[in-house]
């Protein structure tokens, strides 16, 4: 069956909160995440999505299953510290709209799911006046012990897509990994690109 890629706004944004929960749930367990995630503390952390009109919540729909799900809202009204880490730059954080996370049921990959979910995000950073998208990767060692053999970076894809890298651009961000007792600081590379 062929995907159907949605923007979500208002009621049909916060009815598929908990979806979207479930969904980061199930694929951040992955490399290079390693996520223990919680319904709880997902509750808390999507709810000021549905809060803020500016964000941006695109839906990958098998029939009426959402199966993927891509965010996106202004870098000032993200997390604490996010919009920080652009405090050494030129960068005018006012007009940075923040890609945020990006999931996808397996099975459903290679289905142009990722393009989709940028276009449509950047498409809404464009409507709404920004003048520049930006995300974040998660910096893991090359020699952790749960890197899996057959990772590929999606590395490629973003450069393809027109993003580099941000030198000296970094954010920290707390989650708990698979099998810890307690959350722990991650550090998160940003990338960026002109609209």
């Amino acid at each position: 069956m062929t995907l159907e890629f949605r923007r979500l706004t208002g009621a049909a944004l916060e009815d598929a909160i908990p979806a979207v929960a479930a969904l980061r749930i199930e694929v951040f367990r992955d490399w290079p995440y390693l996520y223990e995630g919680d319904l709880e503390y997902e509750a808390e952390y999507l709810a000021p999505y549905a809060q803020n009109p500016l964000t941006v919540l695109v839906g990958a729909f098998e029939g009426a299953r959402l199966v993927g799900a891509s965010t996106a809202m202004p870098l000032t009204a993200h997390a604490d510290g996010f919009a920080s880490a652009f405090t050494h730059t030129d960068f005018d954080v006012a007009k940075v709209f923040y890609c945020a996370e990006s999931v996808l049921l397996a099975q459903f990959r290679g289905r142009g799911a990722g393009h989709a979910f940028f276009d449509l995000r950047e498409a809404a950073a464009r409507e709404g006046g920004f003048e520049t998208c930006v995300f974040c990767s998660v910096i893991r060692p090359a020699a952790h012990p749960l890197r899996p053999t057959n990772y590929r970076p999606l590395d490629g894809f973003w450069r393809a897509r027109g993003y580099a890298p941000l030198p000296g651009v970094t954010a920290t961000f707390n989650w708990k990994d698979l099998g810890d007792a307690g959350e722990t600081p991650k550090q998160l590379q940003f990338w960026g690109r002109s609209l």
